[in-house]
């Protein structure tokens, strides 16, 4: 079995400024690059889940979220680093009502499934409340940072309750 570090986007991979559509707000966090390689090396798929409800509110268009998911990749892609999956849900219940928009798990559990991950060996990190409760739902670890912080942490953190359960 895998095992993976969910990622929220705004704010814990980029800088969280409101509704992030336009590439010139698409700010990579100063040390998302080194600590991605880090998980990465320890054998971590990485996966991004993110709400991005501007899309059902029309304050954006799918192809802008695109556009910045498919920089992301390449900019990741030059540090040598593997996204396996980008998941984001395009609802907001004000607009309809899904299961696929954080709190709920489902991209989670069809990463599971998907791509054979163990929850109990993976970790969500995210900056608000509602990824903490979807990784919860799907027996991952939710791991809740302050918006635009460093992730650097966040891997000593987990390397030391990897080493305390050995």
């Amino acid at each position: 079995m895998n095992k993976a570090i969910f990622l929220d986007r705004d704010g814990v991979i980029n800088s969280e400024r409101g509704y992030t559509y336009k590439l010139e707000d698409f700010l990579i966090l100063p040390d998302l690059i080194e600590t991605l390689q880090l998980f990465q090396q320890k054998g971590y798929l990485l996966i991004v889940v993110s709400n991005q409800s501007g899309i059902a509110k029309e304050l954006y268009k799918q192809s802008d979220v695109e556009l910045l998911h498919n920089y992301l990749i390449n900019e990741l892609n030059k540090n040598n680093i593997r996204l396996s999956e980008i998941y984001y849900c395009v609802h907001h219940p004000d607009v309809c009502n899904c299961i696929c928009r954080k709190p709920d798990s489902l991209f989670i559990e069809k990463s599971l499934a998907r791509f054979q991950i163990d929850a109990r060996k993976s970790y969500f990190i995210g900056d608000k409340e509602r990824d903490v409760e979807a990784a919860e739902k799907a027996g991952v670890k939710g791991i809740l940072i302050e918006a635009n912080s460093s992730l650097k942490a966040v891997f000593n953190f987990i390397e030391t309750l990897q080493n305390s359960s050995i």
